[in-house]
């Protein structure tokens, strides 16, 4: 048994030393587009690799853009567990403290914004302007034209997580950033600095939150202990296993999309990914224990046929590496 247990070790090391060589060149590969700033892989817990091309350094906060639903999500699991909202059945207007509608809004569950399949049309792309540009950007949102029934298909709307953001703040007596330094920047030792807000000073919920890409990195080990990390509990496993399960799918990426996060497949296993404008990611696969962090230009599109496609493809080659 001794003899076995110190054989391990070299062996080990030289697993370890091959994949952190090849995940180093393809990343070196990666960087040549300007468009990427820094990527951060972790297997086991483990760095296997830590860089910043360009942009914010690696220990500093960087925009990851939409990343900032799958943190609100993340925000609503905690809230949950922690007994401040009943669970994702509960109703969103109650919640706000707003009148009915008299229509199908009336039936909007945290579910459905979790998986922006609130019924209303969307607040993002072309109508993004519009929506921040408004006097009260959760009424707005609320009042779109509706698309369908609560619960029904996926329309993608930053406007949605701001809905659920500001009831998550509401029904928690703390601002939306209290909550996040609170609830996940506290326990994971991650600064969670103020981002923008709305006119009634309400923290826009599912866009423009900045984590440095290390912070990043130990969330998605967090995630991958079950929603532990260095002995702290932040949320529970049961929160991360019902977010993974697929309730909708995306039109765009043709992925399955659960509680803030798409669903899919990198190097021919599961992975679930967090995902922003630009390129920012945040994957992590359980199978490999492999946490892939990347945040890129924030002004900069990333469309499925472009520099998100390649992303897509990096990750995939740095799982297959693994």
């Amino acid at each position: 048994m001794g003899a076995a247990v110190g054989l391990a070790a070299p062996f080990v090391w030289r697993a370890a030393s091959a994949q952190t060589s090849a995940i180093s060149q393809i990343a070196s590969e990666a960087a040549r587009n300007d468009q990427l700033h820094a990527l951060v892989v972790t297997q086991g817990g483990q760095r296997l690799y830590a860089q910043s091309f360009r942009g914010p350094a690696i220990d500093r906060p960087a925009n990851v853009k939409s990343v900032s639903k799958t943190l609100v999500a993340l925000l609503t699991g905690i809230a949950i567990d922690r007994g401040v909202i009943s669970g994702t059945d509960q109703r969103i207007l109650p919640l706000l403290g707003r009148t009915e509608f008299g229509d199908a809004r009336d039936a909007m569950t945290v579910s459905d914004l979790l998986t922006m399949r609130a019924g209303v049309g969307g607040t993002s792309g072309a109508s993004y302007g519009a929506w921040v540009s408004s006097p009260d950007w959760v009424e707005y949102a609320l009042s779109r034209p509706l698309e369908g029934q609560p619960g029904g298909r996926f329309i993608y709307s930053t406007g949605g997580w701001h809905v659920l953001g500001a009831a998550l703040a509401r029904s928690s007596g703390m601002s939306l950033h209290r909550m996040a330094q609170s609830w996940l920047g506290d326990p994971l030792d991650i600064v969670l600095p103020p981002w923008v807000a709305d006119p009634q000073g309400r923290f826009l919920g599912g866009n423009d939150m900045a984590v440095s890409p290390l912070g990043l990195a130990r969330i998605g080990q967090m995630i991958l202990n079950g929603g532990e990390l260095d002995g702290r509990r932040v949320v529970s496993a049961r929160w991360i296993n019902r977010s993974w399960e697929a309730r909708a799918r995306s039109p765009f990426s043709g992925d399955d999309y659960g509680y803030g996060w798409f669903l899919t497949r990198f190097g021919g296993r599961f992975a679930a990914y967090a995902r922003g404008y630009g390129g920012q990611m945040l994957v992590v696969q359980p199978d490999r224990q492999m946490v892939i962090a990347l945040t890129s230009d924030p002004n900069r599109p990333a469309r499925g046929d472009g520099y998100f496609g390649e992303l897509r493809r990096l990750v995939d080659a740095i799982t297959r590496a693994a």
